[in-house]
């Protein structure tokens, strides 16, 4: 068998053929002739088709060559052997020959054409705006330095972009963060069904515990100054807001022993016994007890379990009596007490790193108003009996109506009251009416919480004026430390 024809275990074993290129289809014919001819093959696979050799063209006739050597002038150059081109055709060789063919493919650089003036003038709003590129602003600057109408067509457009937006303070409204939170403590549903007589310290520990959240360590440690009123002066006492909060979490912790609970902070026998302010100046030397800003957790914490724990006493525990030393008060009013105390610290606090506070709501001021007034004959009494009063003007029995003293209130919280003049027993009517003082609700609030001297706090006053002083001085010795 010769070579190039196929075996017959060539001949019945399909083979794949190998990859080759499109090109390659085309072997042995001419490409774009329509006509596949085959080439060699070797084995099972066509050789490439040769390259058909040049085919030879006869020589046109034309005028005979001159001989060699011949001196005729008028005679062309002979031409080169075997189809070269003449030395005369061929041009220059050498050296020379190669930068010249260089430079005829070489591309000759065009400087780019200036914007125009039309162009320029359509990018002037964009450049008013501060939106054009770093070489459309170089351009549009060097042309408004020799274009008179342009330059003051981009003086009028620069001028208009200032008018879009005005300049305004980056400062927030102080109030805006009161009432955001006002706002979330009024929509927010009650986790657990709180009294309507303990909503009002639920309300103010919230508010507090919020304005303390955004707290770093240098507010924690800010001064604040406590002010309240003993006999005839106001005192004060200064300490951090961190004391503050150890001062509230003491104070409220009588609310805690009266209901079972524990103490957050163990104090000895003595300061246990006593009242607020030997609970306080007890915790505030207590030197295993850093005042920092972990004092926060255990008030917080002991404020919720407060409300859980009144929630869920059922009716009877708003009689429950809660010894502050001194005196007694009941439960609900004991909560009210600790509201009250809450939100003038709050606002202590809140003045000492310059923030805003607002007061509680109407209700819930009108609540702390009505507690304040029904103390007030009793505190009264004390004072004359320590000679800081003027003495009773005329006694009666016990729930018979004797002198009086019309309170009005104004404002948020408002309302009147009437209050007994000459003993705790007796009842106040409108018809034994002996002195009218008008305040406003919060104003009344400060000077009941020492904030206000009693002298400044009347608004208006009608009547006795005797009266009327030891009503406004009595209603100042409400506070306390």
């Amino acid at each position: 068998m010769e070579q190039g024809e196929p075996t017959p275990d060539d001949e019945n074993t399909p083979r794949i053929p190998s990859p080759r290129a499109a090109g390659d289809d085309l072997t042995g014919g001419e490409r774009g002739s329509g006509a596949f001819v085959p080439g060699p093959r070797e084995g099972n696979r066509f050789l490439p088709a040769s390259p058909e050799p040049p085919r030879a063209t006869e020589p046109e006739p034309g005028p005979e060559p001159a001989p060699r050597g011949s001196t005729d002038p008028g005679a062309e150059p002979e031409a080169a052997a075997d189809g070269e081109p003449s030395t005369a055709e061929a041009g220059p060789t050498g050296p020379e020959a190669a930068p010249q063919e260089a430079t005829a493919h070489e591309p000759v650089p065009r400087e780019a054409a200036p914007p125009s003036h039309t162009v320029l003038k359509s990018l002037l709003g964009a450049w008013a705006l501060a939106a054009c590129s770093a070489e459309e602003t170089d351009a549009v600057e060097a042309h408004l330095t020799e274009c008179a109408p342009c330059a003051d067509e981009a003086l009028r457009l620069r001028d208009a972009v200032g008018l879009l937006q005005a300049e305004r303070s980056l400062d927030l409204d102080p109030m805006l963060r009161a009432r955001v939170l006002e706002n979330c403590l009024g929509r927010r549903p009650a986790r657990i069904p709180v009294p309507a007589w303990a909503a009002p310290y639920d309300a103010e520990a919230a508010r507090l515990d919020a304005l303390l959240n955004d707290f770093g360590d240098a507010e924690w440690h800010a001064p604040v100054r406590l002010k309240w009123f003993e006999r005839e002066r106001r005192a004060t006492r200064r300490t951090t807001v961190a004391g503050v909060i150890g001062h509230l979490m003491a104070v409220d912790a009588l609310v805690a022993t009266a209901l079972g609970l524990d103490e957050p902070v163990p104090l000895d026998a003595e300061a246990a016994a006593g009242g607020p302010t030997a609970r306080t100046e007890a915790l505030w030397q207590a030197g295993q007890y850093p005042l920092t800003r972990t004092v926060r957790d255990p008030w917080r914490e002991q404020s919720h379990t407060l409300i859980r724990t009144v929630s869920f006493a059922g009716r009877g525990a708003a009689e429950l009596d809660v010894c502050y030393g001194e005196f007694a008060l009941p439960l609900q009013d004991a909560m009210l007490d600790r509201a009250f105390e809450c939100w003038i610290h709050a606002g202590d606090i809140a003045e000492a790193v310059d923030y805003p506070y607002d007061p509680p709501s109407g209700t819930h001021l009108h609540g702390m108003i009505d507690l304040a007034a029904r103390i007030l004959p009793a505190v009264l009494a004390d004072r004359r009996r320590a000679g800081l009063a003027a003495p009773p003007r005329g006694l009666v029995t016990a729930g018979s109506p004797g002198r009086s003293l019309r309170l009005e209130i104004e404002g948020v919280g408002g309302g009147d009251w009437h209050i007994a003049l000459d003993s705790p027993a007796a009842v106040a009517s409108p018809e034994h009416e002996v002195a009218h003082v008008a305040l406003d609700g919060v104003e009344f609030c400060k000077l009941a919480a020492g904030h206000v001297p009693p002298q400044d706090a009347a608004a208006g006053q009608l009547g006795d004026r005797e009266a009327i002083r030891d009503v406004l001085f009595a209603a100042a010795s409400l506070s306390r430390l």
